[in-house]
């Protein structure tokens, strides 16, 4: 465990910072390796701190912003206050978001995309992050003109943390991910969320989104984990779905707020923690 309190970069959907408590309760007293195929805004990882983690994510921007965190942190922070400097109107927000997509576009993975990615999420819509079907970022303006978009002791503790831990960073597929995983390692697997409607939709934050056929071959992964001695954990919406996929396991129903949804009457739910020990 490491010493400095750290807190996400980013406001991610699905992001476990409320859940916290009952996942830090509910994790094994021992592990070798730490596994999260799905890092999203890196809650649980920063709150507990291991020592060595293998952390990974399809998306690649995000990816690239923990890179850039661990490498060039001062960078980083440096252009995130260049534009901070400058009232962010409307036509301001969408000249950013266009130089941004040009990154993604051109695959430019520097310091400068990284900046760009914190100050769009300060910026945007509910601080949510979503693609079209070219990979581009479309959320739009929330209509906030000034504000720092970033704490810049908590940017400098996860960049010294990423650097003085033993920490892999990959992007790959969530099952590739897990391939070194063997007896006694701690697995953390905060997927895309199983929709409670047909209409709810919180997968979409890569542009071929997390499918059912996706959400099967989680499932048997986790089996195959299991049958291998590791320690498994999972998070979803408690749906019949994840029960169905999850049955035998331990599984414990939580309420929790959904304050990323643009309703206001939608922004309460229960999610599950699943265990296999």
């Amino acid at each position: 465990m490491m010493g400095k309190k750290m807190s996400p970069a980013l406001k991610w959907a699905g992001g476990k910072t409320q859940l916290l408590e009952h996942i830090a309760e509910n994790m094994p007293a021992e592990y070798n390796n730490y596994y999260e195929p799905f890092i999203g805004g890196a809650a649980v990882l920063f709150a507990i701190s291991p020592k060595r983690a293998f952390i990974n994510d399809v998306n690649e921007q995000l990816i690239s912003l923990y890179t850039q965190l661990k490498d060039n942190v001062e960078s980083v922070i440096s252009k995130v206050n260049e534009m901070d400097a400058v009232p962010c109107t409307k036509e301001l927000y969408y000249s950013i978001r266009e130089q941004y997509n040009t990154k993604i576009s051109n695959h430019i993975l520097d310091a400068e995309c990284a900046a760009l990615m914190i100050w769009i999420n300060k910026h945007c819509f509910n601080g949510l992050y979503r693609v079209n079907s070219k990979g581009l970022f479309n959320v739009p303006y929330n209509n906030k003109k000034s504000g720092k978009s970033i704490d810049e002791n908590n940017i400098r503790a996860i960049s010294e943390y990423l650097r003085s831990a033993d920490i892999r960073i990959t992007c790959l597929d969530f099952e590739k991910a897990c391939d070194g995983v063997t007896y006694g390692d701690f697995v953390y697997f905060d997927s895309p969320y199983v929709p409670e409607s047909v209409t709810a939709s919180f997968t979409d934050y890569t542009t071929d989104g997390f499918a059912l056929a996706d959400h099967e071959r989680l499932a048997e992964l986790f089996k195959r984990l299991d049958g291998i001695g590791a320690k498994v954990m999972l998070s979803n919406n408690d749906v019949t779905l994840v029960r169905t996929l999850y049955n035998g396991y331990n599984i414990q129903s939580l309420n929790v707020k959904r304050m990323i949804n643009s309703k206001a009457g939608k922004r309460t739910g229960r999610e599950v923690l699943i265990t296999n020990y």
